[in-house]
């Protein structure tokens, strides 16, 4: 237990203690892939341009400009200017442009940044996170394929396909969606199944290694508290002393570059540290909280009493346990799904693979454009096509039935569930009338309508630094409420924001955050100090 104490207090010389307090410049909270990032660049790790030039003629100009200086010491707003993409933050677009040039075109161009590391530019921090780095890639199905390509899901500094190449050994493994066991090599499995692997998209598997591995690859291990649980994040009030470990004197500073700092903007970081079956309580102060927590934390339910039954289940991994018991196969009375999205998708899959039953239940009509499977090319996702085709389908999948444009009204004792379905107009009067509700009996009902961030430790689950302050914190319709060009809050100083709390969901992208901030921190420091000198 004191072991991970005492490596958290020596991540930096610069860390403090007094009274069982820690202190430091910078609280990450989450050790996901933003989580990681930011560590990356808060250790000194900067990007600059590198003689590659850039396919966007007017950002190829800005970046020449000052090709000497960082591109984190530059103007993140002039850089980022005029940038289009699938993220609505500009600062993420130009990383992305920078790391990955006309991705979206299809190309695989060479990245137009270099990184140099500077010892004397690291601003001392820690990242906390439950469990191993990578966040929510370590829980997942391993098996599964991610939605984005490889080269995508990549971090600074460490080639994805590079490592994968490295990593990989030609073991067998079994496919979850086909049910067929092939070398995760092949491109793609000789018999056809539509979850075989393809070496334009990833093992979740290795992703999860490969973030495992960046970290301490990059020497970041020494940030990264393993195993620590965030209870409460509040302001302090008042002054905050504490004893330097090294000199064992009493200091006001805070590791910041300014002494007001710790009456004005000092946070108080306080949680749980489990090591095996101990856990310890932790306390950090700041001037600098991220908040860097994903997006499937808390599941969100069925408006209906029954969704508490012990029937009804938010995980697909409490239905694989199910059917690893043998409590369903293919003899079961049918597995309701309700969802449309990815999640649900790859639930059908996994079920009919073991020949479980399937009864889907979804509101949207099949011809809905905002259906994600509209957006994903055919040839490079067959599998959620496949599902797609089945979600269209009348009765022609055997153990599948669709239920588009309806929703779960009632859970009875005996299993059944009650279902609504849409509005008919009908007669010459065209009166409209509700259709009859049908009901279905089921062995479980798996619910998959999306999740939303647990921010449980903070006032009012967070609810008042989001755009829409009288609404929960949703990752794609009331995300938290930031500069768009320092990730810092716009209701608390000293309180930052990146990766899905701010809209980006996807990892391309969550490298945009981790720059704004960095930026922001050796700008503000940098300010301070000229006007001391």
């Amino acid at each position: 237990m004191k072991d991970g104490m005492e490596e958290a207090q020596a991540g930096s010389s610069r860390q403090g203690t007094c009274a069982g307090v820690l202190h430091t410049d910078v609280v990450v909270i989450g050790n996901g892939p933003s989580g990681i990032t930011l560590s990356y660049l808060l250790s000194g790790n900067w990007p600059y341009v590198n003689d590659h030039p850039h396919p966007n003629p007017i950002l190829e100009h800005k970046l020449r400009e000052d090709p000497q200086s960082s591109i984190l010491e530059q103007d993140l707003q002039y850089l980022s200017e005029g940038l289009e993409g699938r993220s609505n933050n500009a600062v993420a677009l130009l990383m992305d442009t920078l790391c990955h040039p006309n991705a979206d075109l299809g190309m695989d161009e060479p990245s137009c940044l270099q990184w140099t590391h500077h010892p004397a530019r690291n601003i001392p921090h820690v990242v906390l996170g439950k469990g191993p780095p990578g966040g929510a890639w370590q829980n997942m199905d391993g098996s599964m394929l991610t939605l984005s390509l490889g080269n995508w899901m990549e971090l600074p500094q460490m080639d994805f396909r590079q490592w994968a190449q490295h990593h990989r050994s030609e073991r067998k493994r079994t496919c979850m969606r086909c049910g067929q066991t092939h070398c995760i090599s092949l491109p793609r499995s000789q018999h056809g199944g539509v979850n075989c692997a393809r070496q334009d998209r990833a093992y979740i598997s290795d992703v999860a290694q490969y973030y495992h591995d960046y970290v301490k690859h990059m020497g970041l291990e020494q940030n990264f508290l393993q195993g620590s649980t965030v209870t409460s994040v509040s302001r302090l009030m008042g002054d905050c002393d504490f004893t330097n470990l090294e000199s064992g004197e009493l200091e006001a500073l805070c590791q910041v570059h300014r002494s007001e700092c710790c009456q004005i903007n000092m946070w108080e970081v306080r949680g749980i540290l489990q090591v095996g079956d101990t856990e310890e309580p932790f306390c950090y102060h700041a001037p600098h909280v991220v908040m860097a927590v994903g997006t499937t934390d808390v599941p969100n339910r069925l408006d209906m009493k029954a969704d508490d039954s012990p029937i009804v289940v938010h995980d697909l991994r409490e239905i694989e346990k199910a059917i690893a018991n043998k409590e369903l196969d293919e003899h079961s009375d049918p597995v309701m799904v309700v969802g449309a999205g990815l999640t649900a998708a790859d639930a059908i899959l996994c079920l009919r693979s073991c020949k479980v039953p399937v009864v889907h239940v979804f509101r949207r009509d099949v011809k809905d454009q905002g259906l994600i499977f509209k957006t994903l090319p055919d040839g490079l996702y067959p599998e959620y096509h496949k599902v797609y085709q089945m979600m269209k389908s009348k009765d022609c999948y055997p153990g599948y039935k669709s239920y588009p444009r309806h929703e779960v009204v009632q859970l009875k004792a005996d299993r059944k569930c009650v279902l609504r379905g849409p509005v008919k107009k009908c007669g010459l009067a065209r009166r409209i009338v509700e259709d009859s509700e049908k009901v279905v009996q089921v062995s479980r009902v798996l619910v998959l309508i999306g999740a939303r961030p647990n921010l449980s430790f903070l006032p009012n689950n967070g609810m008042d630094l989001a755009v829409d302050s009288t609404k929960q914190v949703s990752c794609k319709k009331n995300p938290i409420d930031v500069d768009p060009y320092t990730f810092e809050s716009v209701k608390e100083q000293g309180l930052y924001a990146v990766g899905p709390l701010v809209g980006d969901n996807f990892v391309r992208f969550v490298k945009g955050g981790p720059l704004g901030i960095t930026s922001h921190l050796v700008k503000t420091m940098m300010d301070v100090t000229s006007t001391k000198l």
